[in-house]
């Protein structure tokens, strides 16, 4: 791997699960930034506040999103953030990660064309080696 990508965004509400993955991001020197929202609206004000400013090293090159979370949650994240989303001139790798196995779960997130993929938590390290791998690649 040449170098880490510049900025890495965790939608999550599970400050144990954040912190562990913000732990191998720094160990493993995945990203070089990161910037974590405790919920869906948190992070849709931070997206819509770039859009009257667009500079694109605010803008994250990959999203982990949790889909359960208080006050707006990664279903209703994803449905407005479609909205903004090609505003922006910069590719956005969005991964939902969910401790939910639910089929339907994994067919509705799947129905979204900017999720990458559906991941399981708890995440294993080789995972996201992988996904950072070809997030730069």
């Amino acid at each position: 791997m040449d170098q880490p990508i510049e900025l890495a965004c965790i939608i999550d509400d599970d400050r144990i699960y954040v912190n562990l993955v913000k732990k191998i991001i720094e160990i493993k020197k995945l990203s070089q930034n990161l910037i974590i929202f405790k919920n869906g609206k948190e992070a849709l004000d931070y997206f819509k506040a770039i859009l009257g400013n667009i500079s694109e090293n605010r803008l994250p090159d990959i999203i982990f999103l949790d889909l359960n979370m208080p006050v707006m949650d990664g279903w209703e994240f994803l449905s407005e953030f479609v909205k903004i989303k090609n505003n922006f001139n910069k590719k956005i790798t969005l991964y939902v990660v969910s401790s939910s196995i639910d089929p339907r779960d994994l067919q509705r997130a799947k129905s979204f064309n900017l999720v990458t993929d559906y991941l399981i938590k708890p995440i294993e390290l080789k995972q996201f080696e992988k996904i950072f791998d070809q997030d730069v690649a």
